[in-house]
């Protein structure tokens, strides 16, 4: 059975559209363990019934939320929980985002492996307010107490309060210093680009990369033995193989060295394969912890078994048609990039509705969203092609396009 919908194209006019349906990836019939960390940063599931103003107020729909990181776990996946694609800084406030994090842990202890890494940061403080920098430490110091009481470990996200008030990069090897040097066990830092996040410009003390660089590699030296790995987002795969490769070889959460994450939503097929594969004379690779694995988990789950057993080609085939859908998705604005991430869990079935923190499903136009689904199709996530085809008539018939 052919399955076809009236979709508009990028000039508004309206074209019938036949899925591929493409075969979803296959997991293996046998659990192969990962030869690469990989955490997905997880979204949150929002409460449609809730009597709030939604543009100012957030209510979660704990059993949602929790139940799609069961779903990343049985994956074989880690979750970064309370990150950016939970909509942190953009809706989601600090007392939910802890919140969030003890559920999260407390449904972790149920499940043998799992991975979880939360997000602390300086987002509770009124950012018009911060004038020092032992204002910054001091934001820091309150999450880090909070998450570690749980049992938890940390991802120090970037500060945009820091990001405010450091004049030098001395300022933020302060702040650092300070944050690793109290941490219980081995974190991962986390430099978002300002692609992502605009009030990140010249993070680490300068607008210019390499020697933004100089500076994070300097403080993760410091403290090989405090940091796992540092995530980055910069979309810009040279960027992060030319960092990866001044890592220290040691330290680390296993004494194996200091761990690069990529955070890169363009190039993380590439960067996970890693340079063996590309017959460098420096071999080394990028674990994960991204956000496009909420919306490809799956897909990314097969292609990493495919990985472990020493199948590239499979990981490549797998994993490739997925990055045109990931570019599209991350697309500038690229902040917007966490409504095609909640499109796609509620076009595969993971939650009842299409509704976001703080209203920001309307981010995105319906083009936008109707690409999305024709590349989603293409890269064979579409995991119930005939609900996802069922929604998109819904969508479409709320913008006056009925199928």
């Amino acid at each position: 059975m052919t399955l076809t919908l009236q979709l508009p194209n990028a000039d508004g006019a309206l074209a019938r559209y036949a899925l591929r349906n493409e075969a979803p990836a296959r997991l293996p019939a046998q659990k192969v363990a990962f030869n690469r960390i990989a955490y997905s940063a997880a979204h949150v599931v929002v409460d449609p019934r809730a009597a709030i103003d939604p543009w100012l107020q957030c209510a979660v729909d704990w059993d949602q939320t929790l139940a799609y990181r069961r779903h990343l776990w049985s994956l074989g996946l880690g979750v970064a929980e309370a990150m950016d694609t939970a909509q942190r800084g953009m809706g989601l406030d600090w007392p939910t985002s802890l919140e969030l994090i003890r559920r999260s842990l407390d449904a972790a202890r149920d499940v043998p492996g799992a991975l979880l890494a939360s997000g602390c940061g300086t987002d509770h403080l009124v950012l018009e307010d911060v004038r020092t920098i032992d204002q910054v430490i001091a934001g820091y110091e309150a999450q880090m107490a909070a998450i570690e009481k749980l049992g938890g470990k940390l991802i120090v996200m970037a500060s945009r309060a820091l990001a405010r008030v450091a004049t030098c990069p001395a300022d933020y090897e302060r702040v650092y210093d300070r944050i690793l040097s109290q941490a219980r066990q081995p974190v991962i830092l986390h430099w978002l680009g300002d692609m992502f996040d605009p009030a990140l410009k010249g993070y680490w003390g300068s607008g210019d990369v390499d020697a933004a660089m100089d500076t994070a590699i300097g403080i993760i030296q410091a403290h090989p033995d405090k940091v796992d790995g540092i995530k980055i987002s910069l979309l810009s795969k040279e960027k992060e193989i030319a960092m990866r490769r001044r890592l220290p070889a040691s330290g680390g959460s296993d004494g194996q060295g200091v761990r690069m994450y990529t955070g890169d939503d363009f190039n993380y097929a590439e960067l996970i394969a890693g340079d063996a594969y590309a017959g460098a004379a420096v071999q080394r690779q990028s674990d994960a912890l991204l956000g496009i694995f909420d919306a490809i988990a799956p897909a990314a789950s097969a292609a990493l078994a495919e990985l472990a057993q020493g199948h590239v080609e499979n990981f490549r085939a797998i994993l490739d048609p997925t990055v045109p859908l990931s570019r599209h998705i991350f697309a500038a604005p690229t902040r917007y990039y966490k409504t095609g991430v909640v499109f796609m869990a509620w076009l595969n079935g993971h939650q009842s509705h299409f509704t976001m923190v703080g209203g920001q499903q309307s981010t995105r136009s319906l083009q936008h969203l109707c690409e999305l689904f024709r590349l989603a199709d293409a890269a064979g996530v579409l995991q119930q092609p005939d609900l996802a085809l069922h929604r998109m008539k819904i969508l479409c018939a709320l913008q006056g396009i009925e199928n």
